[in-house]
């Protein structure tokens, strides 16, 4: 990422919290993330037109070409069944207040057919409810006729304008079961409405209209022309497209309605953006399109990431952070660049392609910038390649590195079930996939706070997998560089945690060895807890049960015994040449205690395997 970009939030609208370590928005950073939206509205063939919006239509009103005849028909597909629901962008901008204004052609049985919204407690009609769809209708109606009556020499227009001269929209809706929310849509033999050019361009300029509030032409800092300016941006995200707790509604990307919001105590609108209705439009077009490109967004528990390229890449590149089995192409693609970045001129020859990601959430219905990056495509595959180097683990029984998807890094953090044999959810460390996330984008270490959280848990529940070995190793080897703590056994660590851990494996194995694998109370059962923070307590009367554990390996087993004493031999005379076994273990060492002893058990799974010994 450049660093004129690290640490800051390019397009923060509301204020974050201030424990998750977000900035005030500066007006050129919101600018720079419209442009680049806005940028990529023309590599997007399939954008809708400006200020519309994909939208399920439920009632069609059906006019005939002479407008004759007209039938409302219910287009939702029956329940079960298996035909498509009827999906198409149509007008669309954002409304609050409380008069919120009609949209042309396509708009809720309310404003189109009169039809009042029932009083959520009672169900009843009330004359309040009546009095408001009716003038609902009406403006309807008026901003209808406005653009009929300009684009009469079309024929299904003019159809359209013999049917309203002759007929009330109104009554089509009796004893139809039209809902007030439901989506209603004019058809004029076979061609919708508000398919036609000349009511996109009546919508457009409708909407800038509205949205401009008066605001005189300025230079616009998206496209550095001079055009009428948006006192406020008329397309909202789409509810349900960032994850929320609360009530899914829409949410506005760019919003200041307090002088907090805004620079220099501005709290109007975009007055501090300048941006034009069609760049305005342009990049909220773009950023739902993202959000609703599966290959494009990734939905968390309580954010979305989403990402793009300067030019189409045949990669998959984010998609390996949440695979459960990443392909091992990927990761060879991820390292590959991880080894050109040691000539760093490399990195621009290789590939000149733009990656760029946000990573949103929701406060009060404005969107929140919480990540942004702005990198070569070649960068983002180097630090995936540095991610996947910093968290892998040594699984001995399939002889491989494992690399662990983000949202199971993040669930490791959590309580385990162990009836269930799975993590709780929602009991991990708050915000975590995001933060991995970040840490993955950015090759940046997760919060230190983690770590001393993770040992808990595993106290607690005495419970070690892969996905937390590998979230200990991201852990210290990006918060306490212990860049020595490699995926596999390092016999060339002295470091008394790791030693202290590798012992702990080798005497759990002579156990095991010699009184077999249904032992009742194991030593990791009565002793792994003490011995991850207070060593010396328990050592020695490990070592000396291991005696005893040898002499009967010696009657029944003599090959392992020689294997196992010789290890643990190797082992102990390590420590003792750096001052024998430590009185207690702080966090960072009893990390590097238990990375010792699971790597350790890899170690001698991976030689179990090797000579079919499946008891090791």
């Amino acid at each position: 990422m450049c660093s004129r970009w690290r640490n800051r939030c390019p397009s923060r609208l509301s204020r974050c919290p201030p424990d998750r370590g977000a900035q005030t928005p500066e007006s050129g950073e919101r600018i720079v993330l419209l442009k680049l939206l806005t940028d990529q509205a023309a590599r997007i063939p399939e954008l809708p037109p400006p200020h519309y919006r994909a939208k399920q239509i439920h009632w069609v009103v059906s006019i005939t070409a002479d407008g004759a005849r007209v039938g409302v028909s219910d287009v939702r597909p029956p329940k079960g069944s298996s035909v498509p629901p009827q999906i198409m962008p149509v007008p669309h901008t954002y409304r609050s207040g409380k008069l919120p204004p009609a949209n042309l052609l396509v708009d809720t049985a309310q404003y189109v057919l009169g039809v009042p919204k029932p009083d959520p407690t009672t169900g009843e009609i009330t004359q309040a409810a009546t009095e408001e769809a009716r003038r609902r209708h009406e403006e309807y109606l008026t901003l209808l006729r406005q653009w009929a009556s300009t684009n009469s020499g079309e024929r299904s227009v003019a159809a359209l304008l013999r049917f309203l001269d002759d007929n009330s929209l109104t009554s089509l809706a009796e004893g139809e079961g039209i809902a007030a929310g439901d989506i209603v849509a004019l058809l004029v033999a076979d061609t919708w409405l508000h398919t036609l050019p000349s009511a996109q361009k009546a919508w457009a300029e409708t909407v800038r209209r509205r949205k401009a509030g008066g605001t005189p032409p300025g230079l616009c800092l998206v496209c550095g022309e001079t055009r009428p300016l948006l006192a406020t941006i008329p397309e909202s995200v789409k509810a349900g497209a960032i994850p929320s707790s609360g009530r899914g509604r829409d949410a506005q990307l760019v919003s200041i309605n307090a002088a907090a919001h805004g620079r220099g105590g501005i709290s109007d609108g975009l007055a501090g953006t300048p941006v034009c209705e069609e760049c305005g439009s342009r990049a909220m077009a773009v950023l739902n399109h993202l959000l609703a490109a599966p290959e494009h967004h990734r939905r968390g528990p309580d954010h979305v990431f989403l990402w793009w390229t300067r030019e189409p890449v045949q990669e998959k590149i984010t998609h390996a952070l949440y695979d459960a089995d990443p392909d091992p192409k990927d990761i060879a693609h991820f390292f590959d660049a991880l080894r050109r970045e040691a000539d760093p001129t490399s990195l621009e020859d290789v590939d000149s392609n733009d990656f760029f990601g946000l990573t949103l959430t929701l406060n009060n219905a404005r969107v929140v910038v919480r990540d942004w990056v702005n990198t070569s495509v070649e960068r983002v595959k180097a630090n995936f390649g540095a991610w996947y180097r910093d968290h892998a683990v040594y699984d001995g029984w399939q002889d491989r590195d494992r690399y662990l998807p983000l949202w199971l890094l993040a669930a490791a953090s959590g309580r385990r079930d162990t009836a269930r044999n799975r993590y709780v959810a929602d009991t991990g460390h708050h915000g975590l996939e995001r933060t991995l996330l970040h840490s993955a984008l950015h090759r940046a270490g997760p919060p230190a706070q983690l770590l001393p959280h993770l040992l808990q848990r595993i106290r607690a529940d005495g419970h070690i997998d892969a996905a937390r070995i590998a979230l200990l190793r991201l852990i210290l080897i990006r918060v306490y560089q212990e860049r020595e703590l490699v995926s596999r056994l390092d016999e060339n660590n002295t470091d008394p945690a790791y030693l202290c851990g590798r012992a702990f494996a080798v005497l759990e194995s002579i156990q095991r060895k010699a009184l077999g694998p249904d032992v009742n109370t194991t030593l990791r059962d009565k002793y792994f807890r003490t011995a991850m923070t207070a060593p010396a307590a328990v050592f020695a009367t490990l070592r000396r049960d291991a005696v005893g554990h040898l002499k009967r390996l010696r009657r029944d087993n003599a090959g392992a015994r020689v294997a196992l004493e010789k290890r643990l031999g190797e082992v102990f005379a390590a420590m003792d040449g750096h001052a024998g076994i430590p009185l207690t273990f702080n966090p960072r060492e009893q990390g590097i205690f238990i990375i010792g002893y699971e790597q350790q058990r890899a170690a001698d799974f991976a030689a179990a395997r090797e000579h079919g010994d499946g008891d090791q």
